[in-house]
């Protein structure tokens, strides 16, 4: 009798192991994929950060050179009012599918106001204006470089997000697929310094 109570408390012994093995690699496997979409969100959300920063460097820049414009270029006014609002839009958004909206937007106005300059060759020779330029070129190369390293985190998120247990886990923890940054086609090009004859008439 002894014997088999023995051997009966051996069994339940294994099994008691077994369960708890089996309960600690469930736990953990719960545990990494819960932890990894928590990861890639945190990682869309640090990229997108830095975007923000590099755009609000640009939104910044636009008034003085609003300003300069302006003072060789009084009628298009048109144009200056649609750039202040969508300025505004920006800082306005709610979340980030807003803020691409408004910052393709602002993108798109803010070429034509530098092209400006080949219908006023005395705003081109404006050093303010010519260093303002240079700023601005700088700062959408920042753009363009944040954006895209913001667009790879957002792949990775995404793709996670649309995986079979990568799903649940996102699920559980709260996080939802992220909007890429992808720029209209008349935003598409960071503004460039130099607009010649040809870049005007293919407009």
């Amino acid at each position: 009798m002894k014997e088999r109570t023995g051997g009966a408390l051996v069994v339940l012994g294994v099994i008691l192991v077994v369960v708890l093995i089996a309960g600690a690699i469930l736990f953990s496997w719960y545990l990494a994929g819960y932890n990894k979409a928590v990861r890639l969100e945190e990682e869309a959300r640090e990229a997108w950060a830095n975007v923000d920063s590099a755009l609000q460097r640009r939104m910044d820049l636009i008034p003085n050179l609003v300003e300069t414009v302006k003072a060789y270029a009084a009628h298009e006014q048109e144009l200056f009012e649609h750039i202040a609002d969508a300025r505004t839009k920006y800082f306005q958004a709610g979340d980030v599918d807003q803020k691409i909206e408004a910052a393709n937007e602002v993108g798109a106005l803010l070429s034509r106001l530098l092209m400006l300059q080949e219908q006023y060759p005395e705003l081109k020779a404006n050093q303010n204006f010519l260093a303002l330029q240079d700023s601005l070129e700088g700062t959408e190369n920042r753009i363009n470089v944040a954006r895209i390293r913001y667009n790879y985190a957002v792949k990775y998120l995404n793709t996670y997000a649309r995986e079979f247990f990568g799903s649940f886990f996102c699920k559980r923890a709260g996080v939802k697929p992220m909007k890429p940054f992808e720029a209209v086609p008349e935003a598409a090009q960071p503004p460039r310094v130099d607009f010649g004859r040809d870049n005007l008439s293919s407009q």
